[in-house]
């Protein structure tokens, strides 16, 4: 899926000026509350009309405002989530399920009642009102009820800022299902560092209304200088493996990366598998020699790639990993002491405990490609 968009558009006194192309599955929309980010999407659903534009979904063109080409929303085949489910408090789950293909003519639809419930596993929950569903569950049947409209694309605004980390954990697996075996194209908003690392290939950041970056996820969040947009404190980068083996005997599954191995706590997933692995750069610490007598099982060797430019006590440095990018959070201090700077050789010493279920994902098909 190829999704161009290249608009401009003033909302009071808020001015919207994005452009990107993005050639992935699942496109992520980040940035901080404020950013212009529902907005887009909106233009992209065709709920604003933008003063000058230009949106193509896999050729097909949906604005061009030279040329006067406007489809209307209900023309466009496209599925919106939203960050509350708004689901029909009268119908039960099967009803609002129902109710997203009345507005899709019979031969376009593509997405069968059955395979979509056992798809998102709720068979189980076919009777019930939306005030018995737990958030995420109503969740699972608002992406349901967008599905079974058989779309060309998903907007998904937010789907888990309203849940606890346990439903969001519950939901990202299905959304990943989305993604891999639907082969649905996906535009997903939200500023949570995890969810976007996890699920999406290409990462488009916004900031004041306009694109500050677009690009790989790795690539974009390897970068120091969106720390101020990306977010300095849960800030790291993504590395790309695949799961090499599992040591039953301590809990632990090991990782094989161009980075070196990892050893994290054991995932659940086949040899070979390809996996996502965010490290935050607060998890980080540097070495000059490889230390031995830790306790910490993972110990990479690489060189300082770069360092960023700080008054403060702390300095953010980029290392190279045998091509793979990964930061480190160290002070001034450090720096001084180690006698550290780019071109310099290190070892980053990552603790095993520093990788949870919020810091490992399924590579997109599209990604491994």
């Amino acid at each position: 899926m190829t999704l161009e968009v290249a608009i401009r558009h003033r909302l009071g006194g808020f001015a919207l000026d994005a452009t990107f192309v993005s050639p992935d599955s699942l496109t992520a929309l980040f940035g901080r509350s404020g950013a212009g980010k529902t907005s887009l999407i909106n233009v992209i659903a065709g709920l604003i009309r933008p003063d000058f534009g230009r949106i193509v979904i896999d050729g097909q063109v949906l604005v061009d405002t030279e040329r006067g080409v406007d489809v209307p929303r209900h023309r466009r085949r496209i599925g919106y989530v939203f960050q509350e489910g708004r689901l029909f408090p009268h119908l039960s789950v099967r009803h609002n399920l129902g109710y997203g293909r009345w507005f899709t003519p019979v031969g376009e639809r593509y997405a069968s009642f059955d395979a979509v419930v056992d798809l998102l596993g709720i068979a189980g929950l076919l009777d019930r009102r939306p005030h018995l569903l737990s958030g995420g569950e109503r969740q699972r049947v608002a992406i349901g009820r967008a599905l079974l409209a058989s779309p060309k694309l998903l907007l998904m605004d937010e789907p888990l800022a309203s849940l606890d980390e346990g439903r969001k954990q519950e939901i990202l697996p299905y959304i990943e299902r989305l993604r891999d075996e639907l082969k649905l194209p996906i535009v997903y908003v939200s500023h949570a560092h995890a969810e976007v690392t996890r699920l999406t290939a290409t990462l488009v950041v916004l900031s004041d209304g306009k694109v500050a970056a677009v690009g790989s996820v790795g690539e974009v969040m390897g970068r120091l200088d969106l720390f101020p947009l990306t977010g300095r404190y849960e800030a790291g980068a993504v590395l790309e493996a695949r799961v090499a083996g599992h040591d039953g005997a301590f809990g632990l599954t090991i990782l094989d990366s161009a980075a070196g191995a990892l050893r994290v706590p054991k995932v659940d997933l086949p040899l070979g598998t390809p996996v996502r692995v965010r490290i935050r750069a607060r998890d980080v610490m540097l070495a000059t020699k490889r230390p031995e007598g830790l306790s910490a099982l993972n110990v990479l060797g690489g060189r300082i790639a770069e360092l960023s430019r700080a008054e403060g006590p702390i300095v953010e440095a980029r290392l190279d990993l045998n091509g793979q990018a990964l930061l480190a959070r160290i002070t001034r201090k450090s720096v001084s002491d180690l006698g550290i700077g780019p071109g310099s050789p290190v070892f980053a010493v990552i603790k095993s405990i520093a990788f949870d279920h919020r810091s490992l994902g399924l590579q997109s098909a599209s990604a491994e490609e």
